[in-house]
């Protein structure tokens, strides 16, 4: 090593030396917890120069050679020497007054203080006239925080107050006056705001080895000479990054029981060292991956410390110190660090692989360093199995099913996206010559949705077995035709054919096909010689529900149940002699209806149910019949006759949605329409009915999208339309798909144009210029 650097070296690292701290001596509280980058000592040494760092440990019983007075006093990392020429000088007050400060002792009470703030402090004395007893002192760095003064705190104690958190307190000071409260609150945090960013220790030996990464030998002195860098069996008092001060009470992490950011890591790096003796890995990585989901802060800060434990380990090799690598490797596959810790951690992973090749760190560290090139920030926390899989460094199995019973098992990564799985899909299934498009859905039997092409499957996977555990429900991802572009093109013989036949009987199980009764029991009898073949009574046939549309059978049990014409309400008033008297017989008389009212309630119920089995009954009937007389058909002319019905809609390949009402400058409509999104146009229909009440090409769509929480925008034609629904980023994300779609199948237009907000729009040649719609 050259002697130069090597000077260099001890010149400016020799204070960052782990040295024993004598706890026995009690710190002044002016004291400051860091130094701030671009201060100077008054003789003009660098901080360096002037910081002794120290991490406190302990041996197992609890001593190391010095006395311990308090853990309050053990959760810190740097104390600044003080400066005593800057101590005798008089500081500029900025701010001074009267407040009340909460004081907790047998219990807590208010008392009035003379506060004064300077540019370095907050001070509180005794009173305000000159040599008054300070009695107390809150330094100001950036980490200091100030919560300002709300409401409920007024409406409870009558007082605006404000709350100052510093490395060692916290004052709680109150006032009568809101104007008052808001002058010191802004003075304070203007005071915050003009301090330099502190820097730890570890950031700045983090520096150290970015500055030197190229010369090895610089790079192990520092290592060597900074215990801080390396593993240790004992724990940690105080985290390896600056967090500002303060608990999380005042944040929307309040009710999930975390304390402040330094407490949350220290605790995250005893979590980290009993992973060394934990039976089971797993619901420990859970657990701080999901401190990590929640406490984004402290991301950089577990990355810190992993890198910690796997240098310098003193048993390397051994099954406890891989936990680190596996926790390491789940973290590189949920959350990046930010772009200094990036930089350190590719930086070791490059190092321990030079040291220890062909090794199992090694396997590890070129893992988590392809990882951190793919990751981006998941929704959930890995499952339970994803992490299984990580730890031994593999990919999970992932089944899609498509229409009809088929399905297909692939092998995915943390990172693959729904669009690479339908890549996948229409390679194993023949489909990637085919005009229309496909996409994946979570379904279950009663609802489905469109999974966005960048999701990651793993988060999907995760919130689904969530759910399931929850529900009890069975939800899946399945692989479906998504834009019918070209449904002529279809050959009979595909199995995109087949996609076709399935998705069309979904849509008339859920009553979305305009249909008379007739039509639908054929399609239910084609629906069963399709699947099932020719008429047998020794084959179990599928439930009505699979069969016919429910709201059907539903309207024939209430038109069997209504009254004839003859019979009418009976009038609503009664002559005075035959009302119920006043009395004591009142109650009586009254329980007495209202049981009797309940017994014809459940008679009635009862009737509805005798109807409904006879309608069902009579129902299926009718389509076992027609089922007998469809002997002899096969399964492709079975489907194809099916298919011919449903095209006789106009509407047919359109995918509907549900919408509460319907505005536009010339009719309005407030029952429930369905919005239909096809391949050529945009249609609103009444529903059952056939015919569409408006439709609207998309040449003459001017813009579309999301106008505020649940409302949806079109301008067309010179009109505005906004319809009220709860698939808002379906409808978007379809009309884009098939925007996206003819335009490369016309090879002509300007393409998808996306306005401010979420609001989306396609331009036309013929159509006018785009007109932005309102934003979110």
């Amino acid at each position: 090593m050259p002697l130069q650097g090597v000077c260099w070296l001890l010149c400016c690292r020799q204070g960052f030396s782990l040295l024993g701290r004598d706890y026995g001596e009690k710190e002044e509280e002016e004291s400051f917890e860091l130094r701030n980058k671009d201060d100077l000592t008054p003789n003009g040494q660098s901080p360096s120069e002037v910081i002794h760092v120290s991490q406190p440990t302990r041996t197992a019983n609890g001593t190391n050679g010095v006395a311990v007075s308090d853990a309050a006093d053990e959760m810190k990392s740097l104390i600044q020497q003080k400066n005593k020429m800057a101590l005798e000088e008089e500081p500029e007050i900025l701010v001074k007054g009267w407040l009340l400060r909460e004081v907790r002792s047998n219990w807590i009470k208010q008392r009035r203080f003379w506060f004064v703030l300077n540019q370095d402090s907050l001070d509180y004395y005794s009173g305000p006239e000159k040599g008054a007893r300070r009695l107390g002192t809150l330094v100001l760095t950036s980490l200091c925080s100030v919560i300002w003064p709300d409401k409920q705190t007024f409406k409870e104690t009558g007082y605006w107050s404000i709350t100052v958190y510093g490395r060692k307190h916290c004052y709680r000071l109150y006032t009568k006056h809101f104007n008052e409260a808001v002058h010191w609150a802004c003075a304070i945090q203007k005071i915050i705001d003009t301090k330099a960013p502190v820097e730890t220790p570890t950031q700045l030996l983090i520096q150290d080895i970015e500055e030197n990464k190229f010369n090895p030998e610089v790079v192990e002195h520092i290592y060597q000479h900074n215990p801080i860098l390396k593993y240790t069996h004992g724990p940690l008092y105080a985290p390896l990054l600056p967090f500002p001060y303060g608990s999380l009470e005042h944040t929307y992490h309040h009710g999930k029981g975390y304390g402040s950011l330094c407490e949350e890591a220290v605790k995250l790096f005893n979590s980290l060292q009993q992973l060394e003796s934990a039976h089971d890995a797993v619901p420990i990585i859970q657990g701080v991956l999901q401190t990590c989901l929640d406490l984004r802060p402290l991301r950089d800060e577990v990355y810190c410390q992993l890198v910690k434990q796997t240098s310098h380990t003193p048993a390397p090799y051994t099954a406890a110190h891989l936990r680190y690598w596996q926790l390491l490797t789940c973290m590189s596959c949920t959350f990046l660090p930010g772009a200094a810790v990036l930089k350190y951690l590719r930086f070791h992973l490059k190092r321990i692989q030079n040291q220890n090749p062909e090794s199992e760190m090694d396997n590890y560290a070129s893992f988590i360093s392809e990882a951190l090139e793919k990751t981006k920030c998941r929704e959930c926390v890995p499952s339970w199995e994803e992490i299984q899989m990580l730890m031994s460094r593999q990919e999970m199995l992932c089944t899609v099913h498509y229409p009809g019973p088929g399905c297909c098992q692939l092998y995915i990564s943390s990172h693959t996206t729904a669009n690479e799985v339908v890549l996948r899909m229409q390679q194993r299934l023949g489909l990637k010559d085919s005009k229309n498009t496909f996409s994946l859905y979570e379904q279950n039997a009663l609802w489905e949705q469109p999974v966005s092409g960048g999701a990651l499957i793993a988060d999907i996977l995760t919130s689904i077995s969530g759910i399931e555990c929850e529900s009890k429900g069975q939800r899946k991802l399945c692989f479906k035709l998504y834009c019918l572009l070209d449904a002529d093109s279809i050959s009979v013989d595909s199995i995109e054919y087949l996609f076709l036949f399935e998705q069309c009987h979904e849509m008339v199980i859920r009553g979305q096909l305009p249909a008379c009764e007739e039509d639908l029991q054929t399609l239910a009898a084609l629906r069963l010689q399709a699947i099932m073949g020719d008429f047998s009574t020794h084959v179990p046939c599928p439930p009505l529900d699979q069969l016919f549309p429910s709201h059907m059978l539903e309207a024939r049990v209430l038109v069997a149940q209504a009254p004839p014409p003859c019979q009418v309400a009976a009038p609503t008033g009664c002559p005075a002699a035959q009302r119920f008297p006043t009395g004591l017989l009142t109650g009586a008389l009254w329980s007495h209806a209202a049981a009797a009212a309940h017994k014809q309630k459940v008679e009635k119920d009862l009737r509805l149910r005798s109807r409904a089995k006879e309608e069902a009954a009579a129902v299926m009937g009718a389509i076992l019949e027609r089922w007998r007389d469809l002997a002899g058909s096969n399964c492709r002319d079975s489907m194809a006759a099916y298919l011919a019905i449903a095209r006789q809609w106009s509407g047919f390949g359109c995918t509907l949605y549900e919408v509460d009402f319907y505005i536009s400058s010339t009719e309005n409509f407030s029952q429930k329409l369905w919005l239909g999104v096809a391949a050529g146009s945009v249609s609103l229909y009444r529903q059952g009915e056939a015919e569409a009440l408006e439709s609207f090409p998309y040449g003459q769509i001017c813009s579309y999208g999301v106008s505020d929480s649940n409302t949806f925008k079109i301008n067309a034609g010179g009109r505005d339309m906004l319809f009220e629904t709860n698939k808002l980023s379906e409808i978007t994300q379809l009309m884009n798909a098939y925007f996206n779609a003819t335009r490369l199948q016309r090879g002509k237009g300007d393409g998808v144009k996306i306005h401010d907000g979420t609001a989306v729009g396609f331009r036309h040649p013929s159509a006018p210029a785009l007109l932005p719609s309102h934003p979110v």
